[in-house]
């Protein structure tokens, strides 16, 4: 885990640029800044998860529909929010219609077009995925992606994930960075110091994280395309032997 840092850490990296002092454990030191500091940091980890869709915090969340199913079903507990378009019928190698809104849900309810042969389709209502039709087929497997509100790696142990920090050694699952500015540019605005430089860090860094967490495609203006071709006569296709 060398590519992150721990909340100690990160907590006296903050400290020490604001003028206070390192501690060994930042959960059990007397300052009272260190708990302004870990309890602004908590707030710090949900304010990164709802500005950008993290990479490192993508999950996939798969099931198979069963007999006896409601079509309502309990989302993942550490659910966010569901990634757009990543919803999937793998059984018939569809994409899941929807998300429904709530007029197309009670038009499809209404016009029981259940006996007809129709893609599954989602709406997410109570908390819940909810499937139609309703009762669902049986033997459908479903999936999608979705952003975890894990953010932290409990202690630093592999699979063990928690939103929020608690002890000195649990590890905080974004860019190391960009959490710092986060935290500091937070500190000195509920100590009601100048925050502005703070701020101007703050921004660059998530400029250029949120810019560099994941990978872009090549952007061409011109005909010729250099990417990978899924399916084209002069790279897809063999000299010979096709066609019978």
């Amino acid at each position: 885990m060398a590519r992150f840092k721990t909340i100690n850490s990160i907590c006296n990296q903050v400290a020490v640029e604001v003028g206070l002092q390192r501690v060994q454990d930042v959960f059990e030191a007397t300052d009272v800044a260190f708990d302004q500091l870990t309890t602004l940091a908590n707030a710090c980890g949900i304010e990164l998860l709802q500005d950008e869709k993290w990479e490192g915090l993508v999950r996939e969340f798969a099931f198979t529909t069963q007999m006896g199913d409601t079509g309502k079903y309990a989302l993942p507990d550490d659910f966010a929010y569901m990634i757009n378009q990543t919803g999937w019928d793998r059984t018939n190698n569809v994409a899941l219609g929807g998300p429904l809104s709530a007029q197309q849900w009670e038009y499809l309810v209404g016009r029981d077009l259940v006996s007809q042969t129709i893609y599954a389709s989602f709406r997410e209502r109570e908390n819940m995925l909810w499937l139609f039709p309703q009762p669902p087929p049986t033997g459908l497997d479903i999936s999608f992606e979705y952003i975890s509100r894990n953010w932290v790696l409990v202690n630093g142990q592999a699979g063990e994930y928690n939103d929020h920090t608690e002890q000195a050694g649990d590890v905080v699952l974004y860019e190391p960075f960009l959490f710092e500015r986060l935290l500091k540019a937070r500190f000195l605005e509920a100590r009601g110091f100048d925050s502005t430089v703070a701020v101007e860090q703050l921004n660059r860094a998530f400029n250029s994280w949120s810019g560099k967490d994941k990978g872009a495609p090549v952007l061409n203006a011109g005909r010729r395309y250099t990417g990978i071709p899924y399916l084209d006569t002069f790279y897809s296709t063999p000299d010979t032997g096709f066609g019978g």
